[in-house]
């Protein structure tokens, strides 16, 4: 494995001291080629200077010469081409050496006198000095009579100034973000050292693919191994490689460059990439094959094999042990029996390093000052802050303000939304501390179906479930998620899950139909891609750690196939008179002035939950603008309204002895 990175005794000294050493000693390197053009000169013949006194094996010339393998002669060429950069007496001594009589710089044909072991093959496109472009030659001239001039580049770095090459500017950058690891990230990092270690004897530098969703995690972790190495890690966009696919070659022959002068090695991210992106396109693979140094590239799922020795380490989130001694070390000074909190924020939230940091400093912030709300909902409303996902163009959050209190439903609907918040509070300590989860992975992500038709309370049923468990609440419609584009259904769809995975939050898919209808015969690539759907998502919930709620007016169009994999099923229906007076009694807040409602007659309009809210909200409406308490006739009126809306009749029955009916 090629590398450069400074050896142990560089690293004792300071940078002052090291630029001096380096300055004096590229100085004394320099003497001999003076010594050499003046005896070329004078006519003396080849002469033999002592060598400088001071030990080479820290300095820019020796890393450079031993990084990029120059032998003795290339390097008195690469000397030789500095110091007429460096010295205007060398440069003026190297315009006698070729009969110009004036400043000027060196030759092919004039090192080649100059220095012993000299040797024709320094010349050729694949010598050292040529194909890493250490040297420039004057296009159009005579190979040995083309003056030599040192790449600027190098002559900084010969002189001890280090800086990353202008060229790489706009494709590399150093990494950001990098934390503290877990034990079983400290394996990955010990992992990738050790596979570094084995290819500076093998001589084959494995590409290491960095599997995961968390890609700050990832960053941490190259950083760790790259620092154990003594190796510093530049990062690298897969998206921005598009730029450069044309000079692609050039771009990874100054890569590779630059990484042997400052020991770098690169890590591409290929995460935020599209999915036909991630080493499929030519210019990914090409670079991935072509880059011989120290590799990392970062993915969130495994990409296929390229051209070139591949290690694939699967990046996961810190285990629950290794979640639970970082929140106890973050509440420590924070909650008295931060032990208890740490295993609830554990059982519901499954946290990188760096978002618990997160979460637990904005609660030390809120915690410092004056707080109505409890110490243990500060810590849990800050998770959800930091975790809270970004759909704002795949879902749409809802503030869960019903309670159980706002629900009117037959007690057996409410039984089992009561079975289903319980699933979710304890799904660790029964999967986990009871053993479940050792007997298999597959269905224990907790699913459900919510069927009935519109206004029956299925949303604010989910409002209602994300409320007591203190949870976001998102709502996905996904007549906006499916996608007549191949792959791109699925490609919404993961984006969704990633991103609710962290925190768990609850996920209500609206109009299920759109997707889960029953699936059809396969008659062409639509209707294969199509199951290929409804597949991915079936997995996805079965694996999600948080709760995945479908909505569907229509039940009898799903799958039967796809029902079986659903833990909790709960049809809404359409409420009856007694439902209907119980909902209108509770539809009103208490502040809001009534007079002469009569409940009975109110439950006669034959419409749902839904319908019923937007009855009163709107009478509530017809009531202030007229400067009244609401009544039946405000009541009446609004009613009218939704089920013109509803292009429905109101009938007389259902408002048969209605005072002060309107005509």
């Amino acid at each position: 494995m090629h590398r450069n990175s400074p050896p142990e005794e560089a690293l004792s000294k300071k940078p002052e001291e090291w630029q001096e050493f380096n300055r004096q000693y590229l100085a004394a390197a320099l003497g001999p080629v003076r010594e050499r053009l003046r005896g070329h000169i004078d006519g003396r013949g080849p002469v033999e200077p002592a060598p400088p006194e001071n030990q080479p094996e820290e300095t820019a010339l020796e890393r450079l010469r031993q990084g990029f393998r120059l032998s003795a002669f290339e390097r008195d060429v690469l000397l030789l081409s500095a110091g007429v950069e460096l010295d205007s007496d060398l440069a003026r001594l190297c315009g006698e050496a070729l009969g110009k009589g004036e400043t000027a710089f060196p030759t092919f044909s004039l090192a080649l006198a100059l220095f012993p072991n000299a040797h024709w093959s320094a010349l050729s496109p694949a010598s050292p000095l040529r194909y890493w472009k250490l040297i420039r030659l004057e296009s159009g001239r005579s190979l040995t009579r083309s003056p030599l001039q040192i790449d600027e580049r190098i002559l900084h770095y010969l002189t001890g100034v280090t800086y990353l090459d202008e060229r790489l500017a706009d494709l590399v950058s150093p990494v950001l973000g990098a934390v503290d690891l877990v034990a079983s990230h400290r394996e990955h990092a010990r992992r990738i050292v050790g596979l570094w270690a084995q290819a500076r004897t093998s001589g084959v530098v494995p590409l290491i693919q960095l599997v995961g969703a968390d890609l700050l995690m990832k960053r941490s972790i190259a950083v760790a191994a790259c620092r154990a190495t003594r190796l510093n890690v530049m990062v690298a966009g897969a998206n921005a490689l598009g730029e450069h696919a044309q000079d692609l070659g050039a771009v990874v022959r100054l890569w590779e460059r630059e990484s042997t002068l400052n020991g770098y090695a690169l890590l591409l991210e290929a995460d935020d990439a599209g999915r036909e992106e991630p080493g499929h396109t030519v210019t990914v693979r090409r670079l991935l094959e072509q880059t011989r140094g120290p590799l990392l590239y970062s993915t969130r799922e495994r990409q296929q094999p390229v051209q070139r020795l591949t290690v694939t380490i699967d990046v996961d989130k810190p285990t629950l042990g290794e979640q639970r001694d970082l929140w106890n070390r973050a509440l420590s000074g924070m909650l008295p029996d931060h032990e208890a909190q740490s295993e609830m924020l554990v059982a519901q939230f499954n946290l990188s390093p760096h978002t618990l940091l997160a979460a637990a400093t904005e609660a030390a912030g809120r915690l410092s000052a004056p707080d109505e709300t409890g110490p243990a909902l500060v810590v849990w409303e800050s998770c959800r802050n930091q975790v809270r996902p970004r759909l704002d163009d795949l879902a749409l959050r809802i503030e869960p303000a019903a309670g159980w209190e706002d629900l009117v439903l037959p007690e057996a609907q409410m039984d089992t939304l009561r079975e289903m918040s319980a699933h979710v509070r304890q799904r660790t300590h029964v999967y986990l501390y009871w053993g479940f989860a050792s007997k298999g992975r597959r269905g224990l992500g907790i699913s459900a179906l919510f069927s009935g038709t519109s206004g029956t309370g299925k949303t604010t049923a989910a409002e209602v479930i994300a409320r007591d468990l203190h949870l976001d609440l998102y709502r996905v419609d996904l007549s906006s998620v499916v996608s007549k584009y191949i792959g791109e259904t699925e490609k919404n769809l993961r984006r969704i899950f990633d991103a609710a995975e962290e925190g768990g939050v609850l996920l209500l898919f609206d109009e299920a139909d759109a997707l889960f209808g029953k699936r059809s015969e396969v008659k062409d690539s639509h209707d294969r891609y199509a199951n290929i759907e409804v597949s991915y998502l079936l997995q996805r919930m079965e694996a999600y750690r948080g709760l995945a709620i479908l909505t569907t007016n229509q039940k009898s169009a799903l799958d039967t196939a796809f029902l079986r994999r659903l833990r909790f099923i709960v049809h809404f229906p359409f409420p009856d008179a007694a439902q209907r007076a119980e909902i209108w009694r509770r539809i009103f807040p208490a502040a809001t002035p009534r007079q002469g409602l009569d409940l009975e007659k109110l439950s006669r309009l034959n419409v749902s939950g839904g319908n019923i809210r937007n009855i009163a909200l709107n009478a509530a409406f017809l009531a202030a603008d007229a400067g009244e308490a609401v009544q039946m006739k405000h009541i009446l009126r609004a009613a009218r309204t939704e089920y013109g809306k509803l292009e429905k009749t109101l009938t007389d029955a259902e408002t048969e002895g209605w005072v002060g009916r309107e005509s």
